[in-house]
């Protein structure tokens, strides 16, 4: 029948069987599922109700051995069916806070909001979705027998107790003399409560049914246990005493006293327990914690902005060009880069107790922050918050993790990184890349010496680290050479040649040139029109006051058509340096500037200094002609710039390449002429003067006075690359060609000085003496430590001695 079973499941379809794995993967990870439902349907409702769920979760269910008990799981379920009725209750609309709901809904702090009893659209959906999960995972602990484990557990292990302790039991229900003198001290320090109703007997639980069995084979050699059990059994009568007298004298604050013991006393046999188990499966999971935090850093890093007020719209690499480093975004990293710091000394003094306490710290105090701090300094609930819910997922992982750990214990061994356990090219690649990161190999060795045992200095300490590491390297290497061996006298296969050869070749020649390319296409290709804004004119004569200003903005400002652009380029068909300039710009980066040539303000003159100026217009050996009328005016030769180019990081000049009558290699300029004219209108109010301007040799002809100015506008870089196109070519030049070229140039220079340490053929015994290094500091035997980095120092001390340890096995 069984073979005929799997023959019907196997000629299934495919898509059957990945439905009846799935399945089966829910099933064997139910108690993931309800974490995961309860964590969800918290960050969606982000309320004081949903709140107590996750930090039990973390505390109490996670710590379990083995497995969360059924305490618990019914706790979950009968606090989700209250809270569903709380909610349900506090829906009508009588209540005076679901009468303005519309104003009050996205206020963090309002008080229905934090509690969790505001009025919604879909206010339990979630809830139901967690009760359904929690009733799919009773019923799958009911299917397999493990729903009143607890209960069978006690009861078989009545049965095996001595008859010491069967007898102090029957002789807790005789003998009520016997129960009053029994000290009220021992109680407090006792350890487990259990009551005269309760008419099993006290023991720890074991880890599994297997744990069980090798506890009941080896009860004789652990004798010393039941004079322990038998210490419970003394406590558990003393508070049965205590209870009693408190009963008959009827004293409320002994009463209270009494309920607080039976309220403490549990937990701290569970954290007791948790500390001091009888059996360890130890594990390693700090890499996986490391990362959890490290997606956290990175999640701070590209989205402070929603852990800080007015901020929605920052950018990190603005503010800090801006020498601006956000509060918090400071806050942030501090906070996480410490809890790293301390989370990395916790694994490496291995202490279980120091890693419960920063587990409750951290449970409690993230929480606080997460769904009471910061609302309030965002100014927006944590559900509308999507990266503040993404970071809080992630630390979710990370709690659990650490509840993991906790709950098997360090390991008693710490060797080397976990980067190096393997020897190939990811390995290697990674160790690189990990050695590569700015200061933290550093940080990681000091670290490392801080918080170990060990007799060297802090620098022998990092020789032992670099040694290992070039070790490592070298061993990588020799084992790709196995790997893919080369056979001698046989020359480099092409695909080699050109493929890496090629690849390199390709990349020094980018890196040389990148800054050329960029500079060259980023403006040509995705370069962005600039177009001025505003063009202004403002004349001054002799030092006085400005006798023209005007400008030129919105509908003054004009593109040219196609055929004016052609018209204007056919005007320069014979001029070489004009048609060289001309090529890098289009039609749409010119633009013609019309300007008025009334002056838009009044001529403000003193009287002194405007008698003197007319004595300087009267000046006829002066190098400018004067008319004098009712207007003043002269012709100003060779002022005029009639076309400007703009830039994009400096000042507007003129184009000498376009000014007429310009030799091909003079720096001479000439100008266009304009004319000055100061115009007087008398009234009742008085005389008001004001000076005209016009350009008698414009191209676009008009009645009346006024200057045209040609502006070249050069393109700008887009803005998601102008931080890097800003530092100018000769700025990437320095920062990229130099930079890269000095780590390149390690690569091809100084390899004669390391070839007595490169070219080792077999690295076996020194990766040993190394991790031989490590296992006796991690077992204390403190002396030979000193003497095995004796014996390394000694051994790259001595070429004859390095060529006989690194020969090739035989």
């Amino acid at each position: 029948e069984l073979e005929e079973s799997e023959k019907f499941y196997v000629g299934q379809p495919r898509v059957l069987l990945l439905i009846y794995a799935l399945y089966n993967t829910l099933v064997a990870r139910s108690e993931m599922v309800c974490y995961f439902v309860i964590i969800l349907n918290h960050m969606i409702s982000a309320s004081m109700i949903t709140l107590v769920l996750p930090i039990l979760i973390f505390l109490w269910a996670m710590l379990s051995v083995p497995r969360p008990s059924k305490r618990f799981w019914m706790t979950a379920i009968v606090y989700t069916e209250v809270a569903i009725v709380i909610k349900y209750f506090f829906q009508f609309g009588f209540f005076p806070w679901n009468k303005h709901v519309d104003y009050t809904k996205d206020k963090p702090y309002h008080p229905p909001n934090i509690i969790g009893i505001e009025k919604k659209e879909g206010y339990v959906h979630y809830d139901l979705v967690q009760l359904l999960a929690l009733f799919f995972h009773r019923s799958i602990l009911k299917c397999h027998g493990l729903w009143d484990e607890d209960e069978k557990g006690d009861s078989s292990s009545n049965k095996e107790d001595t008859d010491d302790e069967l007898s102090l039991t029957g002789g807790r229900r005789d003998s009520s003399a016997s129960l009053k003198s029994v000290n009220l001290a021992a109680s407090v320090e006792s350890i487990h409560v259990h009551f005269p109703e309760q008419q099993t007997a006290i023991r720890r639980k074991s880890s599994s049914s297997i744990s069980q069995l090798s506890h009941r084979s080896s009860f004789s050699s652990h004798r010393s246990k039941r004079d322990f059990f038998k210490n419970i059994n003394c406590t558990t009568l003393s508070l049965y005493s205590l209870q009693c007298k408190l009963c008959d004298t009827k004293l409320y604050c002994g009463l209270c006293c009494f309920r607080t013991l039976q309220v403490y006393v549990p937990i701290r046999q569970f954290f007791y327990n948790l500390i001091h188990p009888d059996y360890s499966a130890v594990t390693d999971v700090y890499v996986l914690m490391f990362l959890a935090d490290t997606v956290d850093f990175i999640i701070i890093v590209f989205g402070f902005w929603a852990f800080g007020k007015h901020s929605a719209a920052a950018d990190i690499t603005s503010s800090l060009s801006e020498d601006q480093v956000p509060e918090a975004f400071l806050v942030m990293v501090l906070i996480q880069f410490g809890t790293m710091v301390v989370d990395r000394a916790l694994y490496l003094k291995k202490t279980v107790m120091g890693k419960v306490i920063f587990q409750v710290i951290l449970v409690f105090g993230i929480h606080f922050w997460m769904f009471f701090i910061l609302p309030g300094v965002t100014e927006r609930k944590f559900s509308q918050n999507t990266v503040a819910q993404l970071w809080y997922f992630v630390k979710c992982v990370y709690f659990g993790l650490s509840a993991y750990q906790i709950r098997c214990g360090y390991p008693t061994r710490v060797l080397g990184n976990f980067l190096t356990k393997s020897y190939n090219y990811v390995n290697l690649f990674l160790f690189q890349g990990f050695r590569l990161v700015p200061f933290l190999t550093e940080l990681r060795a000091v670290m490392d010496w801080v918080w170990t045992d060990t007799t060297l200095s802090l620098s022998s300490w990092i020789c032992v680290e670099d040694i290992y590491a070039h070790i490592f390297i070298l061993k990588c290497w020799r084992e790709s050479e196995k790997r893919y061996p080369q056979p001698r006298g046989q020359k480099k296969k092409k695909v080699v040649k050109y493929g890496m050869g090629g690849m390199i070749i390709v990349l020094l020649i980018c890196i040389v040139w990148f800054p050329l390319l960029f500079m060259s296409l980023i403006k040509s290709v995705a370069g962005i029109t600039n177009k001025p804004l505003d063009v202004s004119i403002t004349i001054t004569l002799g030092g006085y006051q400005p006798i023209f200003t005007m400008s030129a903005q919105q509908n003054q400002l004009k593109s040219l058509d196609p055929n004016e652009f052609n018209e204007f380029l056919r005007s320069y068909s014979g001029n070489t340096a004009a048609l060289q300039f001309l090529e890098g710009y289009a039609r749409e980066d010119i633009t013609r500037a019309d300007l008025e040539g009334n002056s838009n303000s009044l001529w403000t003159i003193s009287p002194p200094s405007r008698k003197k100026m007319i004595q300087g217009l009267r000046d006829f050996n002066a190098d400018f002609t004067v008319v004098l009328s009712w207007t003043i005016q002269r012709t100003l030769e060779e002022v005029y710039p009639y076309y400007i180019k703009a830039p994009s990081d400096s000042l507007a000049k003129p184009i000498k390449q376009l000014l007429k009558g310009i030799p091909l290699f003079s720096i001479d300029c000439k100008w266009e002429n304009i004319t000055v004219s100061l115009v007087k209108n008398g009234s009742e109010e008085g005389a008001r003067e004001w000076w005209v301007l016009n350009q008698p040799g414009k191209g676009q002809k008009t009645p009346h006075e006024s200057l045209e100015l040609f502006i070249f506008s050069d393109k700008v870089s887009p803005p998601s690359l102008g931080f890097l196109a800003g530092y100018g070519i000769m700025g990437l030049y320095a920062s990229v060609v130099l930079v890269i070229g000095k780590f390149v140039r390690e690569f091809f220079s100084g390899i004669s000085h390391s070839i007595m340490f490169e070219e080792l053929p077999n690295v076996d015994r020194i990766l040993k003496l190394c991790t031989d290094i490590f296992l006796v500091r991690e077992t204390g035997e403190l002396e030979l430590e000193e003497d095995l980095y004796a014996k390394l120092i000694f051994l790259y001390r001595s070429p004859e001695t390095m060529i006989k340890w690194t020969r090739e096995k035989t």
